[in-house]
C-alpha cells in the first residue's frame, strides 16, 4: 500500500470518529447545524450538502469544492471545529484544517474562518473563495509546486566520487498551454504504463505557468519509446545529466534508473518525474540517504497572469540528502581491475590490513553475475583449497608439532578412507612441514589430520573470522566449516575441500597474519545506518580478534616462505616484503588457484578461474607492482 493509500485509509477512520463528534455538538437548529454540514460534506465529499449550507450559487460552491482537491492533489480533508460565536444575525465559526497531500508529504495545517449570516430564517455560510483559506481571493487558485533533491553520489575515501554523468531523459508539460490534458495523459500512460490518474493529478496540481516534468526515462528506454512520445502533442523533451553510471567496482557501487511502473512501489509512494530508484548495490541499500525528499510548497496563483501571489506553505520533509562515504579507493580499484584484465576469469579483493576496511573489489566480466543480491566477491562461496590449511597453524602449534619436521609430500595419500592427490608433487627429498604449507601440498597437509582435533581446527578458523556473522551492508558470506567429526572429515578440511568461504573473507584472513587481528569488514564510513531516521540504530559491531602471538608470527613466516621459496613466488614486487600461498581448489568441476598474502598494510585475495595453482600469485604481484606505480 502506497503512502497515499495508507493515509486516505486512515483519514476515513479519523472520519468516522469526526463526524459523529461534530453532530452530536448541535442539539437545536442554529448557526452550527450550517457549520456542521458544510464541514462534514466539504470533508466526506458530499459536495452538494456543503454547498446546499451556504448562500451561493450551489452549482458553483460544489465545483468550487471539487477543485481545492484537485488543485491541492489532496488525499483527504480533515477539519475540527474551534467554536462558533453569534452577533445578532451575523455569527462566525472558526475551525482547523489538514489537508493530506499524499505522495508522502505531512499534513497541511491551517486555520479557517466561516462567516454566517440568516437568509430566510435559515443560517448560511457566507459564500467566497476566502471560505476555504483565508487568503485565497477571486480570480485565483492553489497549486502545489515542487522541488526535488539531486541523487547525492557514492563516494570513496578520498570523497571521489565512484560514479560517471549518464544523460537521462524528461518528458515535460506546461500546464496552461494544454489543449486536452485528460487526453495526453491517457496516451502517456499507454505508452509507459504510469498510471493515468497520477500523471492528470500532477498537471491538475502544478502552477500552471511552469514546466513540470512528467516522466524521466532512462538513455535505451527512451530510444525505445520516442517515437510514441514524439507523437503525443503538448509533450516537451530535455536532457538532463546526473551522475548515475556506476563506476568500478560497479557491482559494489550498484545501477540506478529512471522510475518506471514497476519499480515506482519501491520507493513507498507515487513516482514523480526525475526521481532515480537504485536496483542494485549500494545505490540499492541506500536508496533514502541518496534521495532526501521532494520540497513541497502550497501556493496561491492568479488566474490571469497565471504567477504566484502568496506561499501558504512549504516543507521539505525528511532527511536532506546525503551522500554515501565508502572505504574503497580509486588507484587501488584501478590497480586490482588493470592486474586481473590480464589473468582469465577471477576476482580480486583488497582490504586495509590493520582496519578491515575494503579497499578494491575487482572482478572479470565472468563474475558479474549478482550473487545473493551482492558480488560474488563478497556473497560467493567457494572451496577454500590448501589456502585454508594456514589457520590451522595454531592447532598444530597447541600439539606440540614441530614445523621443521621432514612430512613426505607424494602424489596420493589415503587418510580415513578418503584418497588426496597432489599435481606436480616436489621432485627428490623429503619437504618440512614448513615447506609443505608454503608449496600447498595436499597429501602431506592431509596426513596431519591425525596429529590435530578436529574441534580445536573450527576454533582456530573462527579467529580468522570464518563463520563470523559480521554486518555489511550487502549481502556477504564469511565462510564456513563443515563439522569434522572424524579423520577423513579433518584431513578434507586442511585441504580446503569441506570449507566454503569468499574472497572477501580470505582478504580479512590475510590482513589478521599481516596485522595480528583480525578485522570485520568495513565497506562504508558514513552514514552510519541505511535507515535514515533518527531512531535507527547503528548495527552492532563485532569485535575484533587478535591472534596468539606466537601463531600470528609462525604465519608471518609461513606466508614470506611461500614468496620467497614456495609457490606464491610470482607474487614478489618490490617494495615492502610480500608475504602469501597459493592453493588449488575445485568449484562445480572448475580448476580455481588462490593466492591470498599481503604488502605492507594491504591484504588480498586472488581467486581466478585457471588450473595453474601459481596464476593466482602472479595476479596478486601485478596488483602490488601497479599500486606501486601509482595506477
Amino acid at each position: 500500500m502506497t503512502g497515499r493509500a495508507r493515509r486516505a485509509a486512515t483519514a476515513a477512520l479519523a472520519l468516522a470518529v469526526t463526524a459523529p463528534v461534530l453532530s452530536g455538538c448541535f442539539a437545536e437548529p442554529s448557526a452550527h447545524d450550517a457549520v456542521r454540514d458544510f464541514l462534514v460534506g466539504w470533508q466526506t465529499g458530499d459536495y452538494a450538502m456543503a454547498a446546499r449550507r451556504t448562500d451561493g450559487d450551489e452549482q458553483k460552491v460544489r465545483r468550487a469544492l471539487e477543485d481545492v482537491r484537485i488543485q491541492l492533489d489532496a488525499a483527504s480533508f480533515r477539519f475540527g471545529l474551534k467554536g462558533v460565536s453569534r452577533t445578532g444575525d451575523e455569527a462566525e465559526a472558526t475551525f482547523e484544517a489538514e489537508v493530506d497531500l499524499g505522495e508522502n508529504n505531512p499534513l497541511w495545517e491551517y486555520d479557517g474562518r466561516l462567516p454566517l449570516h440568516l437568509v430566510d430564517g435559515r443560517w448560511k455560510v457566507r459564500w467566497s473563495p476566502a471560505v476555504l483559506h483565508p487568503e485565497l481571493r477571486e480570480g485565483q487558485r492553489f497549486a502545489v509546486d515542487i522541488d526535488p533533491e539531486d541523487r547525492q553520489p557514492i563516494v570513496d575515501r578520498n570523497n571521489d566520487p565512484l560514479q560517471r554523468p549518464a544523460n537521462l531523459h524528461v518528458a515535460s508539460v506546461t500546464p496552461a498551454r494544454l489543449q486536452d490534458a485528460a487526453g495526453l495523459c491517457e496516451r502517456l500512460a499507454k505508452v509507459t504504463g504510469f498510471p493515468q490518474d497520477r500523471l492528470l493529478s500532477r498537471i491538475r496540481s502544478a502552477p500552471p505557468s511552469e514546466e513540470l516534468p512528467l516522466v524521466t526515462f532512462g538513455r535505451l528506454r527512451f530510444a525505445q519509446l520516442r517515437p510514441e512520445l514524439e507523437a503525443i502533442e503538448g509533450l516537451t523533451f530535455s536532457v538532463r545529466e546526473a551522475s548515475v553510471a556506476p563506476d568500478a567496482p560497479t557491482q559494489i557501487v550498484g545501477t540506478v534508473t529512471a522510475v518506471t511502473p514497476e519499480t515506482e512501489q519501491q520507493l513507498g509512494g507515487p513516482q514523480r518525474a526525475g526521481d532515480t530508484v537504485g536496483r542494485s548495490g549500494l545505490q540499492k541499500a541506500y536508496q533514502e540517504h541518496l534521495t532526501g525528499s521532494t520540497e513541497t510548497s502550497v501556493i496561491i496563483v492568479d488566474l490571469k497572469t497565471l504567477e504566484p501571489v502568496a506561499e501558504l506553505a512549504k516543507w521539505r520533509p525528511g532527511r536532506t540528502a546525503s551522500p554515501v562515504r565508502t572505504t574503497l579507493d580509486r588507484k587501488t580499484q584501478a590497480a586490482a581491475d588493470a592486474a586481473l584484465a590480464a589473468g582469465g576469469p577471477g576476482m580480486l579483493v583488497a582490504v586495509q590490513g590493520s582496519t578491515g576496511e575494503v579497499l578494491a573489489v575487482g572482478g572479470t566480466k565472468e563474475y558479474h553475475q549478482e550473487k545473493n543480491g551482492s558480488s560474488p566477491a563478497f556473497a560467493g562461496e567457494f572451496p577454500a583449497g590448501t589456502a585454508f590449511s594456514v589457520m590451522a597453524v595454531e592447532g598444530l602449534l597447541k600439539s606440540q608439532v614441530d614445523l621443521e619436521q621432514k612430512l613426505d609430500c607424494p602424489a596420493e595419500r589415503t587418510v580415513g578412507g578418503i584418497r588426496f592427490r597432489q599435481a606436480g608433487a616436489p621432485a627428490g627429498g623429503t619437504p618440512t612441514i614448513q615447506a609443505s604449507f608454503a608449496g600447498g601440498c595436499v597429501t602431506a597437509l592431509a596426513s596431519l589430520a591425525r596429529r590435530v582435533d578436529g574441534t580445536a581446527l573450527t576454533a582456530a578458523a573462527a579467529k580468522f573470522g570464518i563463520g563470523v556473522p559480521w554486518t555489511l551492508p550487502l549481502q556477504s558470506f564469511s565462510g564456513k566449516v563443515e563439522p569434522l567429526k572424524n579423520d577423513a572429515a579433518t584431513a578434507r578440511a586442511l585441504a580446503g575441500q569441506n570449507v566454503s568461504v569468499s574472497p572477501l573473507s580470505m582478504a580479512l584472513v590475510a590482513g589478521a597474519m599481516a596485522s595480528g587481528t583480525w578485522h570485520p569488514p568495513v565497506l562504508v564510513k558514513e552514514p552510519a545506518t541505511q535507515d535514515p531516521s533518527d531512531e535507527a540504530e547503528p548495527p552492532r559491531p563485532v569485535a575484533p580478534i587478535e591472534l596468539d602471538e606466537k601463531t600470528a608470527e609462525t604465519l608471518r613466516a609461513l606466508m614470506r616462505a611461500g614468496v620467497t621459496s614456495g609457490s606464491a613466488r610470482a607474487a614478489a614486487a618490490p617494495g615492502d616484503p610480500v608475504h602469501g600461498v597459493t592453493a588449488a581448489a575445485s568449484a562445480d568441476g572448475r580448476p580455481m588457484s588462490w593466492f591470498v598474502g599481503w604488502q605492507g598494510d594491504v591484504a588480498v585475495a586472488v581467486l581466478l578461474e585457471n588450473p595453474s595453482p601459481t596464476a593466482g600469485a602472479t595476479v596478486a604481484g601485478r596488483f602490488f607492482q601497479n599500486l606501486r606505480a601509482g595506477m
